[in-house]
């Protein structure tokens, strides 16, 4: 066993590639949830392409998500496993001469689950990208037990990245929630852009639970369309505890 169970209602916020959105979606849930007066707790499990600052590794989608929850958790807590190198887990690691530490993950998981209630955890790239030698992001999913979202993007390509996804997962007993379409270009949307959506729901039923605009992003502010399309979702209803059951 990896990790424990979360043992509060939660979900994991995972998505079709890096560099699709999943911290600001992820942080966008949090504060659409911290806004509705929840205790919310974050978790990166372990974040790569970190800048160096005081003696240690920073990592800017930790400190967004932190900034997000208005949590008072430190950030060592909130992101346990940081790499220099903007690369996958596994690979950032050895690179490092290092290792993915899961006692350092199940560590942060207890402490913030104490004082929280729920809890909204961001991936690193996709479902498949490795952790270690033996372990791929996946596995740290059912691990936790919570059900997933998955970001996706807008354009050409994304009905297959996307299904491909919903399909790993499905695979090994995790609840897909429903996909976030992200970066969506509202004011020039193509033919694809405006159909990709709907195909991805009747292939996969799957909801798509909310289409967010393309907007600037400049850490840690959130563009008021993502905000206002996240806080269309019930995310509280959405959330369970661990009770996923394992493969």
């Amino acid at each position: 066993m990896l990790v424990k169970k979360i043992p509060i209602p939660g979900l994991f916020v995972t998505a079709t590639d890096t560099g699709v959105g999943k911290t600001i979606i992820a942080s966008a849930i949090a504060r659409t949830l911290h806004q509705r007066g929840k205790r919310v707790a974050v978790l990166k499990p372990a974040a790569s392409g970190c800048y160096h600052s005081r003696e240690a590794w920073v990592s800017e989608d930790a400190e967004m998500l932190a900034a997000a929850s208005d949590t008072h958790h430190p950030l060592d807590l909130i992101c346990p496993n940081r790499f220099e190198e903007p690369l996958a887990p596994a690979v950032a690691a050895r690179r490092a001469r290092g290792e993915m530490d899961y006692a350092a993950i199940d560590r942060s998981v207890q402490i913030m689950s104490r004082d929280a209630d729920c809890f909204v955890v961001e991936g690193v790239g996709g479902v498949l990208v490795p952790m270690d030698d033996r372990y791929v992001l996946r596995d740290l999913i059912v691990a936790f037990g919570v059900p997933a979202i998955i970001v996706a993007r807008a354009g050409l390509g994304t009905i297959n990245h996307t299904l491909l996804t919903i399909e790993s997962l499905r695979s090994v007993g995790v609840e897909v929630l429903g996909v976030v379409i992200n970066q969506y270009p509202a004011d020039n949307a193509s033919v694809a852009e405006e159909t990709n959506p709907r195909e991805i729901e009747r292939i996969s039923r799957v909801p798509i639970l909310c289409i967010a605009s393309q907007e600037p992003f400049t850490p840690p502010h959130i563009g008021p369309g993502v905000m206002a399309a996240v806080g269309q979702v019930d995310w509280e209803s959405k959330m369970s505890a661990g009770n996923m059951p394992r493969p």
